[in-house]
């Protein structure tokens, strides 16, 4: 950053005012359908792996444990740390839509490939660009959502589409059932196809994707701010000819940002570290928690059911489903409380109480009084809970940091809580399966109800009221001059 700090070229912008104040519209709704969309397609990767895991083991081909799947599931997360921070960095330097394509593209073709692994290795390694591309798109995806969509509906609209992660689960159950019934196509090749159907859906993405402009918000602070004014009168006369009403008047805020910066890594990497570290402490919380209890029980969901319950491999879509909804319509039914009750009360309640019933679930499946329908059951409510928890990390470590570095942080924060909790809790959990033993799960168990109580706690202590609040009310751009 070489520039004269005394004099910095700079522009009055009244862009975020601007946007904020647009009503729901079908320009909206493209943001939510072409976006959101890398949630299912992450719920249907993740969900095939689950259910079709006891099919996968016993392939002839690949000659896989259940450790081995846990290595593969762990593998898959390890790629998505690198996408998210290699395309996060880009997401900020180079804007947010030229990234869609590179990162959709990754996905799909490392999808279709999956489905033609040869070995053990083969899968493992096309698992992990898999997670790369889905990774990428957490940050760029994520990013771009917030910065688009209305303040007093951002918290909501985050949840939800965080949370259709789990409609894609309900796809990835019932293609389970297909693929996995020999009836219909013979169990070595069932998988394998519903890996290549699964990466093929992912191109009819790159349609809608071609109808959605760049952020406005990342122009005007990557010292472009004529492009960002003519986006957002782009914007504006979309919503108005879908709504077939005048706009609202702009409220008076605008805002004095500087033009001449284009980078702002260095510097808000900066400001992680020291004005923000308060905030940076429960994103880091909050991820890491949230992704060791989420990863290390759906990694091996379909794994307890056929070693502890005897369910065969080609009926685990059945238990998988309810589980699904639960998941889904957590973030359905609670998302408006965290814009009107708030954030701080809403994501520190949801965490707790989401640690204490995984612990006392845990504590029954160790003595063996539950059987399958109770177990799915019980991890369905846990989870109705817990997803809406989940969801609300992402809103919280994308909207409580400057704009310039939104996507960074996002990755940031998603790599430091997958390698602190999410690569390690299927690997373990993998391993602990594999042992047999009810008690040394259930410690397993025990430590994620653990870890969702701590950053419950956490939150509630340092975590920031950014409820209908405007991003840069919430964060203040790194380009702001006051």
């Amino acid at each position: 950053m070489t520039v004269d700090s005394a004099a910095p070229a700079s522009h009055e912008t009244d862009v975020p005012a601007r946007l904020d104040r647009l009503p729901w519209s079908r320009f909206h709704w493209l943001v939510v359908c072409a976006l959101g969309i890398t949630w299912i397609l992450d719920g249907l990767e993740v969900t095939l792996v689950g259910s079709l895991s006891g099919a996968i083991a016993e392939s002839p081909t690949l000659r896989v444990n259940a450790a081995g799947i846990g290595a593969a599931a762990s593998a898959y997360l390890v790629g998505a740390v690198a996408g998210a921070l290699f395309f996060g960095w880009l997401t900020d330097r180079l804007g947010r839509k030229r990234l869609f394509t590179i990162t959709l593209l990754v996905y799909v073709a490392a999808t279709i490939c999956t489905g033609f692994a040869w070995d053990f290795w083969s899968f493992a390694i096309l698992r992990a660009i898999t997670g790369a591309g889905i990774g990428g798109e957490y940050a760029a995806v994520n990013a771009t959502i917030q910065e688009l969509i209305p303040a007093r509906r951002r918290g909501f609209t985050d949840l939800v589409i965080n949370g259709s992660f789990w409609l894609g689960a309900a796809l990835g159950a019932v293609a389970a059932l297909v693929a996995l019934d020999p009836a219909v196509v013979p169990p070595d090749v069932g998988w394998r196809a519903a890996f290549v159907v699964g990466g093929a859906i992912g191109l009819v993405v790159l349609l809608l994707r071609r109808w959605l402009p760049e952020s406005p918000r990342w122009l005007m602070t990557h010292g472009q701010p004529h492009a960002a004014e003519a986006v957002v009168a782009g914007i504006e006369a979309r919503v108005r000819a879908d709504t077939g009403r005048t706009l609202p008047p702009v409220p008076d805020t605008r805002i004095r940002l500087r033009s001449d910066v284009t980078s702002w890594f260095g510097a808000g990497l900066r400001a992680l570290l020291t004005r923000y570290r308060r905030r940076t402490l429960v994103g880091v919380a909050l991820m890491a928690a949230q992704a060791f209890c989420y990863n290390a029980v759906f990694f091996t969901y379909a794994l307890i059911l056929t070693r502890f319950y005897d369910i065969p491999s080609a009926h685990i879509g059945w238990f998988m489903l309810p589980f699904a909804a639960g998941n889904f319509a957590g973030p359905l039914l609670l998302g408006r409380l965290f814009d009107s009750i708030g954030r701080k009360t809403m994501i520190s309640a949801t965490y707790v109480l989401s640690g204490v019933l995984l612990t006392g679930t845990g504590w029954l499946f160790a003595r063996g009084v539950l059987d399958a329908t109770a177990q799915t059951a019980a991890w369905t409510g846990i989870f109705f809970v817990a997803s809406a928890a989940a969801s609300s990390a992402y809103l919280t470590v994308g909207e409580t940091f400057p704009l310039e570095v939104r996507a960074i942080a996002i990755a940031i924060f998603y790599a430091l809580g997958t390698g602190l909790g999410g690569v390690a809790g299927p690997a373990l959990f993998g391993a602990l399966i594999e042992g047999g033993s009810r008690d040394e799960i259930f410690y397993g168990y025990a430590l994620g109800g653990a870890l969702m109580v701590a950053a419950g706690v956490v939150q509630a202590l340092l975590g920031v009221a950014s409820e209908r609040r405007p991003l840069e009310e919430v964060a203040p751009p790194l380009s702001a001059i006051r």
